[in-house]
């Protein structure tokens, strides 16, 4: 089986890239050692008809391709659709919703885009796995085009409750676009759970075991918890002491502990109340002052949405206010950095610090956390806080997990954290370790494709539709305002 993987972002094997976690990190080393064609955005638009393809080069034993997406509709594609109304439903913030009719055309125009684009790719024995929310109705889009390979798909993110779903515009279409694939994968079960609830209630479609029946023919939903490369990480840890910004900061803290916090610049991740949390730990054990400090680096995203802008200027600003309020000539409470690092250096900074802190209000597994625990050093580990609302949180239940709505709760746990004895520490950190083990981002790759190339899309002539159900499934016209029913 050929594999074909596409994603909005990608990464291009440097492991000096900025890189914050997510999903390009996690899928870089296991599409190097796969043979597999990455296909995702080259990060520019274009217009007119010329050759999409900006650049297609060699990523270990496989290759990158890299698209020049469509400059009419990227707009609303990216800032639009998928990151100003799927993304803050699948972190559970419908109040942040904010969606047009031409928003949606236009993520739906460049999921087309995307689906004649791969038809380059495409031989007798080719599977495409298609990653997140940018391209939930990029399988529908290729059986348009008369695709009858296999089609997976992952969700990076959460899938929310029914009833925030249920106010994504054209949510009940978009669902019914996403059984044209033939797996589709989630992080946790409460994730393929929620989207089970949501196709019963907006579709009326029986559910079995995970199995589902639409004029699509047979698809199926199911859990596939993405992990790491544990031992890649452990070894960038190890090497990191002569790295430059890793021995300056390890210089700086003159015996001071840190915590460190390593997040984009998002509302999901919960840095005010983190912010919060910290200057609650300082105001109640003035010990913790000048013994223990905060590394927090939030990279920038999405600049152009509101929501994210008003973000920069309250986190800054409460940065601001926690190291007017504790800091001293010599001593900083909070360094604040909007920057990204590279995975080589970051796996440096999570060991130089004694505690990691990952405490979103909402996540889809939060590989951060687990980059923070495979980066320890065995003899003398730091300690993971780690929000209940994570991923990783069903997994790493020897971390002090936390409710990061609690800001009282939070401090408390920070403070133990920063003064845990290492019999414990160590007890915990060889715990979470082993579970990392055992769910490498190696197994999740391998696990899913494996259970694509068995999960075979039935679309003959006897494929189960009732006949009392044809007309809920209407036919689109080819011309994009169709779409809207």
């Amino acid at each position: 089986m050929k594999l074909v993987v596409v994603s909005n972002r990608v990464a291009r094997g440097k492991a000096n890239e900025p890189m914050t976690g997510g999903l390009a990190a996690a899928l870089l080393p296991v599409v190097e050692n796969s043979g597999a064609i990455w296909v995702g955005s080259s990060g520019r638009v274009r217009d007119g008809n010329q050759e999409p393809f900006a650049e297609i080069e060699s990523l270990g034993s496989g290759a990158l391709a890299l698209l020049d997406l469509p400059a009419a509709h990227y707009g609303g594609y990216y800032e639009g659709f998928a990151n100003s109304a799927l993304w803050p439903a699948m972190h559970s913030r419908p109040d942040l919703i904010r969606a047009t009719r031409e928003d949606y055309l236009s993520y739906r125009e460049v999921n087309a885009f995307m689906a004649r684009a791969l038809l380059r790719f495409r031989k007798a024995d080719t599977a495409f796995w298609v990653q997140d929310y940018h391209f939930l109705a990029l399988g529908a889009e290729l059986r348009d085009l008369g695709v009858t390979n296999s089609i997976g798909f992952f969700l990076h993110t959460p899938w929310p409750a029914r009833n925030v779903m249920s106010g994504v515009p054209h949510a009940r279409e978009l669902i019914e676009a996403m059984l044209a694939y033939d797996l589709i994968g989630f992080q946790t079960e409460e994730d393929c759970e929620n989207f089970l609830a949501c196709v019963q209630h907006e579709l009326d479609l029986p559910v079995h075991d995970g199995m589902i029946v639409s004029r699509y023919g047979r698809s199926r939903a199911a859990v596939f918890p993405i992990g790491i490369d544990v031992d890649m990480f452990a070894q960038y840890a190890a090497k990191s002491a002569s790295h430059p910004e890793v021995s300056r900061l390890r210089k700086s803290l003159n015996g001071e502990r840190l915590a460190i916090g390593v997040d984009r610049l998002d509302y999901s991740k919960g840095l005010t109340n983190r912010i919060r949390a910290f200057d609650k730990m300082w105001s109640d054990q003035p010990s913790l002052l000048r013994t223990a400090s905060l590394l927090q680096i939030a990279t920038p995203s999405r600049g152009a949405i509101e929501a994210y802008g008003n973000l920069q200027t309250e986190v800054a600003k409460l940065v601001s206010d926690v190291n007017g309020r504790h800091g001293e000539i010599d001593w900083t409470p909070i360094r604040y950095l909007n920057k990204g690092f590279g995975q080589a250096v970051l796996a440096g900074l999570y060991r130089t610090a004694q505690v990691g802190v990952v405490t979103p209000l909402q996540d889809g597994m939060n590989l951060v956390a687990k980059e923070y625990v495979a980066a320890q050093n065995a003899a003398d580990p730091g300690v993971l806080v780690l929000s209940k609302f994570a991923g990783a949180a069903n997994e790493l239940d020897a971390a002090l997990l936390v409710n990061p709505h609690d800001i009282d709760g939070m401090a408390r746990a920070i403070a133990t954290a920063l003064t845990m004895p290492l019999t414990e520490r160590r007890m915990r950190w060889e715990a979470m370790m082993g579970k990392l083990r055992r769910g490498t981002i190696q197994q999740w790759f391998e696990s899913f494709v494996q259970e694509l190339a068995e999960t075979q899309l039935d679309r003959s002539a006897n494929a189960p539709l009732m006949p009392d159900r044809v007309d809920m499934w209407p036919r689109r016209s080819a011309q994009a305002g169709a779409r809207i029913h």
